[in-house]
This record gives structure tokens, C-alpha cells and sequence, in this order.
């Protein structure tokens, strides 16, 4: 259902719902109320809004909801990590168009999403996507989050924006942005995946007009 709940959250949302039918007609309102609200709340970790994309040439979007909690020197660039809490959405978007060349699942633990060893400690799924730009960025889930979905496979081609997958909860998402880019993001800012833009390309010929 595109732009209402991910497919992978109507178990979440239905079932509370139906439970609180059978209650209601039991005569049970109060707790008919409860899973009302526990089956909208549920429904509402899974939303899946309709997004506009920019098109602009020579821009990296971001591929999650969430905020900026971090940004570090790598060498291979600069890594951005945002950190989606239960109350963002949580489907995950391709921060560039192109095709992915590897897709990587790593098992591992569950510590708290903010917690710079998620990094490399917790379980996530690792995408490498070439087109646009070369740009890795990983899933990692956290301690509520128990679960990585990919809708898009190795091999497959995305436009920027495309939705690839979703993280069932908390979580967050770790992106290495090519040092032929310059970052437009900083720590503590809100971003918004396949609309919000992370960086642009140095290149003059090829960067955008504000």
C-alpha cells in the first residue's frame, strides 16, 4: 500500500484492530480501545509517504528519515550517521540512481542505534550502489530494531529516491559520501529520506543551482 503502511507492518496494524473488534462486540470497550490505539501506533512505525525527489543532476539524498547524529572522516570519504527513531519513518530509500553492484548481510548484536559501536558490532546490511556516484551506506539495526527488509537485490537498478527496504523499528543508517562531494548536512540536522539532499558535487560544471 504505497504511501500509507509497508507491506511488511499490516500484520502490526490489522491484527490489534481485529482484536479490538472482537472485544468491542464482547462488550470489552476499554480494552477494544487499547488495541485500537496499540494497532494505530504499531500501523505508524511502517507509514510510507509519497515523496518528491530532486532531480537536479549531481546530488546524494539521503536515504533514511531521521537526524544527523554524526559525521566523520573516512577514507573513503566522509560517513554520515543518522539515527531513526521508533516515531520516524522507516523505509529506506536509494540515496543515488544507479545500478547495486553488492549487497551484504552481516549478523551481529543489538546495541543502542546511537551507539557509534552499532557500527560495526550490530546487525546490518551493507549496499554498494554505482550510477550517479559510488555511494556505500549500510542499514544497521538497533536495540528495538530486530530486522532488516530489502525490497531491491544485487543486480537491480534504482533511480534516486527508489525505494529499496525498511529497518522493522529504531534504528539507523550509516552513509560514506565520495570526497568529490561536498557535504550539505550537519550534526543535529533532520532529514528526510529521497527528498533531503546530503551532498552536492564539487565539480562547478556539474553542480547544481541553489
Amino acid at each position: 500500500m504505497r504511501g500509507l503502511v509497508a507491506r511488511e507492518g499490516m500484520p502490526f496494524l490489522l491484527l490489534p484492530l481485529i482484536g479490538a473488534l472482537i472485544c468491542l462486540a464482547l462488550g470489552w470497550s476499554i480494552w477494544g480501545g487499547l488495541l485500537v490505539l496499540a494497532g494505530l501506533g504499531l500501523g505508524s512505525f511502517f507509514r510510507d509517504p509519497e515523496r518528491s525527489i530532486p532531480q537536479q543532476p549531481g546530488l546524494i539524498v539521503s536515504p533514511a528519515d531521521g537526524r544527523v547524529v554524526r559525521l566523520r572522516d573516512s577514507a573513503h570519504g566522509t560517513v554520515i550517521s543518522i539515527f531513526l527513531s521508533v516515531f520516524n519513518v522507516h523505509v529506506n530509500r536509494a540515496p543515488v540512481g544507479g545500478s547495486i553492484r553488492s549487497q551484504e548481510y552481516r549478523s551481529g548484536r543489538f546495541l543502542m542505534a546511537f551507539n557509534d559501536r552499532a557500527s560495526v558490532e550490530n546487525e546490518q546490511m551493507i549496499w554498494k550502489i554505482e550510477g550517479e556516484a559510488s555511494v556505500t551506506f549500510c542499514l544497521i539495526a538497533g536495540w528495538v530494531a530486530r530486522r532488516i527488509v530489502a525490497w531491491k537485490q544485487e543486480g537491480d537498478t534504482v533511480k534516486r529516491g527508489d525505494r529499496i527496504g525498511l529497518i522493522k523499528f529504531g534504528s539507523r543508517v550509516d552513509i560514506t559520501i565520495p570526497a568529490s562531494f561536498a557535504v550539505a548536512v550537519e550534526k543535529g540536522d533532520r532529514v528526510r529520506g529521497g527528498s533531503s539532499i546530503l551532498a552536492r558535487v564539487e565539480s562547478n560544471s556539474a553542480r547544481p543551482e541553489d
